[in-house]
């Protein structure tokens, strides 16, 4: 199990100095350590917990320290939020969790810093209730029980008030099932169940998606051989929402403005029965090639990617597509639970620049429509400012569109990631 500890706590390290993700770090360490189910399953809950966790948990240690908290090592503060965590927040004797994290601080600190770990831990476990979190429903008290940065909280007050804000914040901090999208050009959704089931792993029927399997129970997904034999595709229920409402035909000519990693475009492929054609376009080269990949492990052959930014595609294609996806890039607030360490890497004023690129994407997108067209706007956030504003402000400058529907799933009402999506008719 030391190796475990010492496996989260240089995840954390990295997460903290060198911006790496979460959700990369541990599944490119896991593939190299390649820990059992129980060990997988610690190293997952204690990353994806303290990361979560942020500024919150920073708050605890602090008050066990002596000096402030910024001027600690960074490699001692990672043993120290991995520690805190096991003794606050896992079901972990408080023993194991001191006296582990002092071991492995040696190896990853050194002997005189794992002496300062071991006075901080132990004043802690002498002492739970001093850093208690303060109750009551103020913004600064729910940031802090909650784990979500203060500016953030207040924002969701202002846009859903007291009593919705607080369900989301409590289903941001749920632990988010694997969703699986079933490629119909291979398989049926019952037979994926059944190998599921087979596999020892939980699944049901999605609700959201005729696609759509949900998975609540289990393990390692590079083990399951449906996934790399492209019979199905990792996807959650509520973006499967995206290419449904498209509603693309076999033969048509199709467009996914900001296609990476190409989930949406090989949906919209399934269900042109791979007949016809998608340009899946994204300003990435690198990201391009997941989505040739994934194209290909799906069996589907009628994606061609294309490095291009989305506001110039009108003069790429214009007016000859019968349908464009533009699922823009957004803040990803309703995606929280799914991206441990997203809230801590949001800030106001990248969500303030967000609306403009996403009205000039969407304004470059819809130029490549024919008369009759659809076009649908989507994100995985749920801030009227990335979503009804910017629709309603492209339809006030667009005449010749028409709304048909628009729709916001948030997650504390639908149990699924927030997601949001309009659906637009280009009428001349």
């Amino acid at each position: 199990m030391d190796n475990v500890r010492l496996t989260a706590t240089k995840i954390l390290y990295n997460v903290a100095v060198n911006g790496a993700w979460a959700n990369v770090e541990l599944a490119q360490m896991l593939r190299q350590e390649k820990f059992d189910d129980r060990d997988r399953k610690f190293c997952t809950e204690l990353v994806y917990g303290a990361v979560k966790a942020g500024a919150s948990l920073d708050w605890k240690i602090a008050k066990y320290l002596r000096r402030p908290l910024d001027k600690v090592d960074e490699k001692i503060l990672a043993v120290l939020r991995g520690g805190m965590y096991q003794i606050f927040f896992m079901r972990v004797p408080n023993s194991a969790a001191v006296n582990e994290s002092v071991e492995l601080s040696k190896k990853f600190c050194g002997l005189a810093e794992s002496k300062f770990v071991n006075g901080v831990l132990r004043s802690a476990v002498r002492d739970l209730n001093k850093s208690d979190f303060p109750t009551g429903d103020d913004v600064k008290s729910l940031a802090l029980r909650k784990f979500h940065p203060l500016w953030l909280v207040k924002l969701f007050v202002a846009e859903f008030g007291l009593d919705a804000t607080k369900r989301l914040l409590d289903f941001d901090n749920t632990d988010p099932p694997l969703c699986l999208r079933v490629n119909f050009l291979k398989t049926t959704r019952e037979n994926i169940l059944d190998a599921l089931k087979t596999f020892g792993f939980s699944a049901e029927a999605s609700t959201f998606a005729p696609e759509g399997v949900i998975c609540k129970g289990h393990g390692a997904l590079d083990k399951f051989q449906a996934l790399r034999d492209g019979l199905c595709q990792v996807q959650d229920e509520s973006s499967m929402t995206a290419a449904r409402l498209l509603d693309p035909k076999p033969g048509e000519f199709v467009i996914d403005a900001c296609a990476a990693p190409g989930g949406k475009s090989t949906h919209l492929a399934e269900l042109m029965q791979n007949r016809g054609r998608i340009v899946a376009a994204d300003i990435y080269e690198t990201k391009l090639k997941h989505i040739r990949q994934n194209a290909d492990r799906l069996g589907i052959k009628i994606i061609e990617p294309l490095l291009l930014d989305a506001r110039r595609l009108g003069d790429k294609f214009p007016a000859q597509a019968d349908k464009v996806l533009v699922d823009a890039p957004c803040s990803g607030l309703g995606v929280l639970r799914r991206k441990a360490d997203l809230r801590w890497k949001k800030n106001p004023a990248e969500l303030d620049a967000l609306p403009a690129l996403q009205a000039e994407i969407l304004s470059g997108a819809a130029g490549t429509l024919k008369p009759g067209g659809t076009l649908l706007y989507s994100t995985c956030t749920i801030l009227k400012r990335e979503n009804q504003a910017v629709v309603e402000k492209f339809l006030a400058t667009h005449e010749n569109f028409q709304l048909v529907e628009m729709q916001t799933l948030l997650p504390q009402e639908t149990n699924t990631d927030g997601f949001f999506s309009a659906k637009l008719i280009r009428t001349k």
